[in-house]
């Protein structure tokens, strides 16, 4: 009885490391796939240009609204300096975003510079800065209710596109799978 304890606690921890290193296989398997399908999707990629274009486009013009009555000559206050300064960083380099962007839509990619991705971040940041400074200026409440929905519009956005982009993947990926189960040459590898 002992001899057949140890030989089903044997069987059941092999079972349990099998389906570890299962677990472990589909994990990377997944990551692998989403990581093919994020970065080398060409729709997806055209996608994200044309939100880009949209999205820095409408930075620039309330960038310009919010900045016009500092051209005044009026005298600032911090918040007021604050969205004035950052506005000052943010809008050439939006406006050098959206020509790189009209450059990546001609050749229907992204580009892959570490420079763009840098400006992006900092016009983005600066960009965001600026209008919850911009919104402060005029009354700290509403600089607080922007920095709170923005927040949450960014949480909305993503939990939107992941859902978006990830809910299709079981379909996706069997598609795939009978694609390359119908490869010639394929079955010997």
């Amino acid at each position: 009885m002992t001899e057949d304890a140890e030989h089903q606690a044997k069987r059941l921890k092999e079972d349990a490391e099998h389906d570890a290193q299962r677990l472990q296989k589909d994990k990377v398997d997944e990551a692998e796939w989403l990581a093919r399908h994020i970065t080398q999707d060409p729709e997806l990629q055209q996608e994200w240009i044309r939100q880009d274009n949209l999205a820095y486009g409408g930075l620039i013009a309330i960038g310009i609204v919010l900045v016009q009555p500092f051209v005044a000559g009026a005298s600032l206050d911090t918040s007021g300096m604050i969205c004035a300064v950052a506005f000052a960083i943010a809008i050439p380099l939006l406006a050098a975003l959206v020509l790189v962007n009209q450059q990546e839509t001609f050749r229907r990619r992204r580009t892959s510079s570490r420079i763009v991705t840098v400006a992006r971040a900092t016009a983005q940041a600066s960009a965001t800065v600026g209008v919850i400074a911009g919104f402060w200026h005029i009354h700290w409440i509403a600089g607080v209710g922007v920095l709170v929905s923005a927040l949450v519009a960014v949480g909305v956005q993503s939990a939107g596109i992941t859902r978006l982009e990830l809910g299709e993947r079981p379909a996706s990926r069997a598609a795939e799978a009978a694609e390359e189960a119908a490869k010639p040459g394929d079955a010997d590898a």
